[in-house]
């Protein structure tokens, strides 16, 4: 017996084999939309779309559906997979053990493509119902400058987007017209949630936005700037890309014909800046911990959790592994993940409230090495360009100001420069997905001749070029990556450590 989710609208648990999926208890017809949701992918629908059906099962937030947004050409493919099911999708959590828990979500009681019709969505957005917008565009999707942090007024599509009476094509374009709206029609603004793991993503949100409503009109720009809320946000679940296997294992294990399901970790947190003027659902009744001040969470995860995935990535690709679990099921991996997060991400953490970190780095590495899960490396060593400038690039100015210890994290610097060179140690290419692809590439490849060119880039790496300490822990890395493989660099990486 299989259950086809395009045939599903509510329901009791469904007994499929071996593993009984539960359906969404209540009754979707009178959910109303109070959250737009921009950029549905998967961690959206394994995070804050789930956040919102636990609530719904509850028998909370029926005014808190959520209609998601697809605004890239490519979403074209989630808008056909969640309209044919009415937004329904199967969420696999795996535990490391090898069990299963599954269930079906029903949150997301609309999606939108907006280059089907941009004007529907503009409505949907500027509609008094709606009072939060909530965003996981990525990191790369706010446009502001690695370095200076100041939005980039000069991209082509901004520029478009800003023209009067055009036809918006980006996120600016979007929330700035609705914000535009609303403000014609006496409505009070939205509440703009950034979930992108972006330092002080709730202050970035309110920069580039205010920003590009100024390029508009600037009196626009400073009531975007001073009216909206902007809250800020930490949020952490492993969620790796969907893929046909997955597909597979929720038809075959499961019993559920579903196009487009999601697989997450077992792990869930997300730490909330407290600031809805409109309201909010009651978060805190699904985990979510409601706070003040964000930034001590939000460093805690992108220097361990986000940086240490990059410590992963380019040194395992290297040494001939594909996945997380494979890489740190090394030792010499994981103690040089340990050591990187003791010794020089932690040092520039402020304390965080509630969280003993030693427990908290110990489960990192646990939650790395879940099998079940299959989080590849690729996924981590893609985009570059867009994380190790923001998660690691700062760990480094921290060090360097107090005198700390930089070595790994020169050392992960220096592996990223090897991948991207795109030759492996076997001679096999590798595919460098990365938005500067096309740049980072060629200085790659030339630094075997010119050790620092790779570095020469003050957008990503802004002077650190001329910081002698620096440069000299990056090249020694580099030469030795060079020189005898990425394995054995790590074993003397390991072996030089303090203690070791």
């Amino acid at each position: 017996m299989t259950l086809d989710l395009g045939t599903a609208l509510v329901g009791a648990p469904f007994v499929g084999t071996p593993l009984d999926v539960e359906l969404p208890p209540y009754d979707r017809s009178g959910i109303g939309v109070g959250i737009v949701h921009l950029g549905v992918g998967g961690f959206h629908r394994a995070h804050q779309a789930l956040a919102v059906d636990e609530l719904l099962r509850r028998g909370e937030a029926r005014e808190w559906g959520i209609c998601g947004v697809g605004l890239l050409p490519g979403d074209a493919a989630m808008r056909d997979a969640l309209q044919a099911q009415d937004g329904l999708y199967t969420l696999v959590t795996k535990h490391p053990d090898g069990r299963l828990d599954a269930r079906v979500v029903g949150s997301l009681v609309e999606y939108l493509f907006a280059p089907d019709d941009p004007e529907v969505v503009l409505e949907r957005l500027a509609d008094p119902a709606t009072r939060i917008v909530s965003l996981t565009i990525t990191e790369g999707g706010y446009n502001f400058d690695q370095v200076t942090g100041e939005f980039d007024v000069t991209a082509p599509a901004v520029v478009a987007d800003a023209r009067p009476g055009a036809v918006p094509a980006t996120v600016f374009g979007y929330v700035v017209e609705a914000l535009a709206r609303r403000r014609s029609r006496d409505l009070p603004p939205f509440t703009v949630m950034s979930c992108d793991n972006v330092q002080g993503n709730g202050e970035k949100a309110r920069t580039v936005f205010s920003t590009f409503a100024a390029l508009r009109d600037p009196e626009l720009g400073a009531w975007v700037h001073d009216a909206v809320a902007f809250p800020s946000s930490m949020v952490d679940r492993i969620t790796p890309v969907t893929t046909d296997e997955d597909r597979d294992l929720v038809r075959e294990r499961l019993g559920v014909e579903d196009r487009w399901p999601v697989v997450a970790e077992p792990f869930f947190q997300w730490v909330l800046e407290d600031r809805f003027p409109l309201g909010r659902p009651r978060f805190e009744d699904a985990g979510v911990q409601l706070v003040e001040d964000v930034e001590p969470y939000e460093l805690m995860k992108l220097r361990l959790l986000n940086a240490s995935h990059q410590a992963i990535a380019y040194f395992g690709w290297l040494s001939g592994y594909r996945y997380a679990h494979e890489a740190v099921a090394d030792p010499v991996v994981a103690a040089f993940v340990r050591d990187f997060m003791d010794r020089e991400a932690t040092p520039t953490l402020r304390p965080v409230p509630g969280v003993d970190l030693d427990a908290y780095k110990t489960t990192l590495v646990e939650r790395f090495g879940n099998p079940a899960v299959r989080d590849t490396l690729a996924r981590l060593c893609a985009e570059t360009s867009d994380r190790i400038p923001k998660w690691l690039v700062p760990v480094v100015r921290e060090q360097l100001r107090s005198g700390g210890e930089i070595a790994r994290s020169a050392a992960i610097i220096a592996s990223w420069a090897r991948y991207a060179e795109g030759v492996d140690e076997q001679g096999e290419p590798i595919q460098v997905v990365d938005r500067l692809a096309d740049e980072l590439v060629p200085l790659a490849r030339s630094q075997r001749d010119d050790p620092v060119a790779f570095l020469r880039n003050p957008a990503l790496f802004g002077s650190l070029v001329d910081e002698p300490r620096f440069v000299e822990a990056y090249l020694d890395t580099l030469g030795s990556l060079h020189r005898v493989g990425a394995h054995a660099t790590l074993e003397a990486l390991v072996g030089a450590s303090p203690g070791k």
